[in-house]
């Protein structure tokens, strides 16, 4: 599957989860809204911090999500890189499987 079928794929099921604990959906995304918006950090600087979290992590749809967010947020792969680099030294052999995920990710979104 390619990651925009993916990341469509994503934001269905996040549809149907939202409309299922609509309290609790529109308080996260207060919760998002709030740390995107406020703070020193500039928004991509956060989407990059966020995109390391989830190489870490291993999420791949919160990968596919900070990627596009990152892509029109103006991000080069060059920064991108740097970022994934970073999240390898912290996490290992795991994070290198799922760095190479958000690569492709960009790859395949910018192209």
């Amino acid at each position: 599957m390619n990651w925009h079928d993916r990341l469509t794929q994503t934001r269905d099921r996040l549809r149907r989860l939202n409309r299922a604990i609509p309290q609790t959906a529109q308080a996260f995304g207060g919760l998002g809204k709030a740390v995107k918006e406020g703070g020193v950090l500039e928004f991509k600087q956060k989407e990059f911090v966020a995109l390391g979290i989830a190489v870490a992590l291993r999420c791949e749809d919160c990968i596919g999500l900070h990627v596009e967010a990152l892509v029109r947020a103006g991000a080069s792969r060059e920064e991108l890189g740097d970022v994934l680099a970073m999240s390898i030294q912290m996490g290992g052999g795991p994070s290198m499987m799922y760095a190479s995920k958000a690569m492709a990710c960009f790859d395949e979104l910018t192209a």
